[in-house]
């Protein structure tokens, strides 16, 4: 099953959109014109456009946390910019200004983000439950990183997924760092995918760094759970070239990472440079077209910071602060 050269092309976009915008995302924060905090996505930003560039409006995504989500929830076309807007603290954001990372986009299935490690595979047990009780052919995209492979939940969601039969696309955007802990600290195998062997499902290994690559497997595991087989775990090895979150030391164990070689390490396997290789080979895109797409990416975030920018603040007035919290 190959990718489309109207698939490839909005991959590309999507991805140099995603790129573009998680270094403004930080920035915007260095600035003090974010509240919160931003867990950048340096490096490890292709396995969510991928997966999600393939995505209907209709499926469900838990997206990953790092760069909050913002690779998977533009490449499934959510309005980012009240997503911005609630990073900003701004009344017209998707959580009126309350939540910060804690966002939520009902309307276009996405209903939470968490900061609990492993809190979404039992969550997306049930979103798979409903789509296939519903019987429209929606599948559950739910995308975790290596720490949730730690986690008992995983492991209870991995088995209902595969006996039920649930259209449920498992991806681990594994960038070989629990926070700070090294994979090889706390998994006894090197691929996570052969877990999937043992729950009945297939288990793939694709390289993170490779956008296309996540997506011709992607859009096999899409078929096979739209298709009613059932999930797939997949598993995108990718590199994280940034600190767990901005502005914590950048640590692995208990020694902090060398910036020269990470680096280094970037600019050899940059998911954009990557993709554009490909594009360039396949003679998709020009270099012409290459940068026209950088210019327009550049403006289109420039345009939803002008917006959020003209937002009001949100209302730190208590009775705000608990609506929709609590029930009357």
């Amino acid at each position: 099953m190959s990718l489309s050269k109207a698939q490839m092309k909005t991959i590309y976009l999507n991805l140099a959109r995603a790129d573009h915008f998680d270094q403004r995302m930080e920035s915007r924060l260095l600035q003090n014109r974010m509240i919160g905090f931003y867990h950048a996505a340096k490096g490890c930003i292709a396995p969510g456009v991928g997966l999600c560039s393939l995505l209907n409006k209709d499926d469900n995504l838990s997206p990953h946390h790092r760069a909050h989500g913002i690779a998977h929830m533009l490449s499934k076309a959510i309005d980012i910019k009240y997503y911005l807007a609630e990073h900003s603290g701004k009344k017209e954001g998707c959580c009126a200004g309350r939540s910060t990372y804690h966002f939520s986009f009902p309307e276009d299935k996405v209903y939470l983000m968490s900061g609990f490690i492993g809190y979404s595979p039992t969550i997306s047990i049930g979103w798979g439950w409903a789509a296939k009780r519903r019987g429209q052919k929606q599948v559950v995209a739910c995308c975790t990183g290596d720490g949730t492979y730690s986690q008992g939940r995983l492991h209870e969601a991995l088995i209902f997924a595969n006996n039920d039969k649930l259209p449920i696309i498992f991806m681990c955007e594994n960038n070989g760092m629990n926070q700070h802990v090294p994979t090889e600290k706390s998994h006894p195998v090197e691929d996570f995918a052969d877990l999937a062997q043992g729950y009945g499902m297939p288990g793939v290994v694709v390289d993170g760094q490779d956008v296309f690559a996540v997506a011709e497997v992607a859009k096999k595991a899409i078929k096979r759970a739209r298709d009613g087989k059932g999930p797939t775990l997949i598993e995108a090895k990718t590199i994280r070239s940034a600190a767990h979150a901005v502005g914590l030391p950048d640590m692995k164990g208990w020694q902090e990472r060398d910036p020269q070689q990470l680096a280094q390490e970037f600019e050899r396997q940059n998911p954009l440079t990557i993709a554009q290789q490909r594009m360039l080979k396949d003679g998709l895109l020009t270099q012409q077209e290459i940068d026209t797409i950088a210019e327009a990416v550049q403006a289109e975030f420039d345009d939803i910071e002008a917006f959020v920018d003209q937002c009001q603040d949100a209302d730190q007035l208590p009775e705000e602060l608990v609506h929709q919290v609590y029930a009357p």
